[in-house]
């Protein structure tokens, strides 16, 4: 694989550390395509590199950066820039070959190109296969040979494609736009919802179309898509910035090069302000795509959409998208990686709905879009998590009203600002008087039984595994939780002796789903009709998730919660073309999909499933409690 990064790892690596908090080595080693081992060896010569103005910590798997001298930090970082920018890197020396390639008249020597990079023609040979591998997925190539002359060949469209994404800065850093031009720009989307970064793009587009045209380079005829921009409003905003700029120059911009530049307009990020955003003219075809996003994600997984205000926000981002991806408009997202990590459930939805889009659009979602279509479904899971109450709480304490205070100023930076806190002391504690909480904090044994949730705490406690008890502590009375342990799973909760089966000696997937199936109707907790649901459920599209996991569901109407069995396979069984060995099989209650426990099984599922060594434990359990002891990840 093409490392984009080239052989300057180390500036690469510190401008991550200084954009994120923290990053794990596997992160780092999957953004820059090396292993673990070598982004190891990189963060010790980034150290020396730093000497004392700065240091990379690992703490508990994860990088951070601590900053003693920010002047003398600059300095190095500068320096390192400066590094990768050179002839000293590969990336340097591929991004000076190519722009001297793009911009000349005439087939270039090799050897003329090693004299003037002052360097040795077979490193230069090297560098020029690397080049090649890194233009062919443009359809851009080198035609002739060393000795004769080599040039650049492919459509201008590709090739300002590829300057864009690869190597816009090292070749117009010392081409600034003109004061005039950038004067008339600034006074264009004075007026355009447009915000800053989208005028920024813009001006990187302008500046290479007209550095392209000017120099007897223009666009050419581009494809009917285009010419169907010029019925947008948009356009005839850039049309009349073109012709001012045109009179300022001196020439005319034909309609191509207005299309080029019209680009990143139509590919805009949604604006932040409400009203900005429904100034833009949205294209009614994405009103029914949407539709059919949330019917899939709805069939799939049985999770509902119901947030008018991001709906509307989300047409416009599925219109600016899909425009992007239609003309080719790369917007590049720092968060890959991470929303993957973080929010697997919202990154599963976005999965769906970019095979939605495929089957609709016939456009293939990129890992960038997709990431930010996962970013507005984490905001659809996050807000629903909100409390649209108070969450009140009572602090028993049995050693001093001083040290109630010290646990309640303690518990004010683990519990939202909004929350209210109550000092009792065990004396006046009665059930009457606790039925008002949503949840008690105590450093002592209850003097009487209570229906809400209790969390044993010390005087001076563990913060973080705070916060996780108080996370279980939601799903109090929808799960059975005899203590707010600090075992991450929930769903463990929802599984007793009865929903574990050891299917050691069923053949074929549906066999499997029949034996749980027909188990739990026998024991009452599905309804009859369950088994012949989940069948029609499996026509739908498959449950089969990574690492040979199913989770068949639907909705059961023998009660009103959550019913969770799982099913492990000690020889795979076959759904289709692909294998199982672990089944979640989940029966929903009725209106489930508003479920916050739903999405937090799905959450701890979807998790498992990414996690093998995880996996091969339960696989391995030949029992309930062997069960029990592999769903077990500490807070």
């Amino acid at each position: 694989m093409d490392n984009t990064f080239g052989d300057n790892r180390l500036a690469h690596i510190l401008l991550a550390l200084c954009s994120t908090p923290a990053a794990s080595s596997g992160t780092l080693a999957e953004k820059f395509q090396v292993s673990e081992r070598t982004v190891s060896n990189d963060i010790k010569q980034l150290e020396a590199e730093l000497k004392d103005c700065a240091t990379i910590r690992s703490n508990q798997g994860r990088y951070v950066l601590h900053i003693f001298d920010a002047a003398r930090f600059r300095a190095v970082r500068a320096r390192l820039l400066a590094e990768e920018r050179g002839f000293n890197s590969l990336s340097g020396r591929m991004d000076y070959v190519f722009g001297r390639l793009a911009r000349s008249q005439a087939p270039l020597l090799t050897d003329e190109l090693a004299y003037e990079m002052n360097m040795g023609r077979s490193t230069l040979i090297r560098d020029l296969k690397r080049l090649r591998a890194a233009l062919e997925p443009y359809g851009l190539s080198i035609q002739g040979r060393t000795s004769q002359g080599l040039t650049l060949q492919g459509r201008e469209r590709d090739i300002r494609q590829y300057i864009l994404e690869r190597c816009y800065d090292p070749l117009y850093r010392d081409y600034p736009l003109d004061g005039e031009i950038t004067h008339l720009v600034e006074e264009a989307f004075a007026a355009s919802p447009a915000g800053h970064s989208t005028r920024q793009q813009f001006e990187r587009f302008l500046t290479v179309m007209l550095d392209r045209f000017l120099t007897g380079r223009p666009i050419g005829e581009l494809s009917p898509a285009f010419y169907r921009l010029t019925i947008r409003p948009e356009f005839e905003a850039v049309n009349t910035l073109m012709e001012q700029i045109g009179a300022f120059l001196h020439t005319g911009i034909p309609v191509e090069e207005q299309l080029f530049t019209l680009l990143p307009v139509i590919g805009m990020r949604t604006p932040a302000d409400a009203e900005e955003m429904r100034s833009i003219q949205l294209d009614p075809a994405m009103g029914p795509l949407q539709d059919k996003i949330f019917r899939q994600i709805r069939l799939e997984m049985e999770l509902r959409i119901e947030a008018p205000e991001l709906k509307e926000e989300f047409l416009y981002h599925l219109m600016f998208m899909l425009n992007r991806l239609r003309f080719r408009v790369r917007l590049k997202s720092p968060m890959v990686t991470e929303m993957r990590e973080k929010y697997p459930l919202a990154w599963r939805m976005a999965s769906i709905a970019a095979r939605v889009i495929r089957e609709e659009c016939g456009m293939e979602v990129t890992e960038d879009e997709h990431s930010y279509l996962a970013s507005y479904f984490s905001v659809f899971l996050e807000e629903r998590g909100v409390r649209e109450t108070p969450f009140r709480a009572a602090i028993v304490c049995g050693t001093g009203r001083v040290t109630a205070r010290l646990i309640a100023a303690q518990l004010r930076r683990v519990l939202d600002s909004a929350s209210e806190l109550t000092l009792l002391s065990r004396e006046k504690v009665t059930p009457e008087r606790l039925a008002g909480f949503d949840l008690i904090f105590t450093t002592v044994e209850l003097p009487c039984k209570t229906e809400q949730p209790v969390i044993l705490i010390r005087e001076v406690f563990h913060e973080q595994e705070l916060r996780h008890k108080i996370e279980k502590a939601k799903y109090w009375n929808q799960v059975d939780v005899p203590i707010l342990d600090n075992n991450w799973f929930v769903m463990v909760g929802l599984l007793d002796e009865s929903r574990f089966f050891l299917l050691d000696d069923v053949e074929t997937y549906d066999q499997a789903l029949e034996r749980m199936a027909a188990s739990l109707i026998a024991q009452g907790q599905a309804d009859p009709e369950f088994l012949s649901r989940l069948r029609a459920r499996e026509e739908i599209g498959s449950t089969v998730f990574d690492n040979q996991v199913a989770i068949p569901h639907t909705v059961q109407s023998a009660g009103d919660k959550l019913v969770l069995a799982v099913g492990v396979c000690p020889r795979p069984v076959r759904q289709g073309k692909r294998e199982v060995r672990t089944i979640f099989l989940m029966g929903l209650p009725k209106d489930a999909g508003q479920d916050t426990l739903l999405l937090r099984v799905y959450e701890e599922i979807i998790s498992i499933a990414k996690d093998k060594p995880l996996l091969d434990k339960i696989t391995s359990a030949d029992s309930f409690p062997a069960l029990l002891r592999a769903l077990y990840r500490q807070a």
